[in-house]
């Protein structure tokens, strides 16, 4: 049931991170405030698909 999903940075658009996610349980998006090695800084990363 768990889907792979990936995190997206909202400044530079890179994609980072990889995670998963229970799709009956969380049905909104994620968003985390995670680092980006790009911007050299933490900035909020939304979900995207993989």
């Amino acid at each position: 049931m768990r889907d792979i999903i990936g995190l997206q940075c909202t400044s530079c658009k890179q994609r980072n991170y990889t995670t998963t996610r229970n799709k009956k349980l969380h049905q909104e998006k994620f968003e985390f405030k995670k680092y980006c090695r790009f911007c050299r800084k933490h900035t909020v990363h939304k979900e995207h698909k993989v």
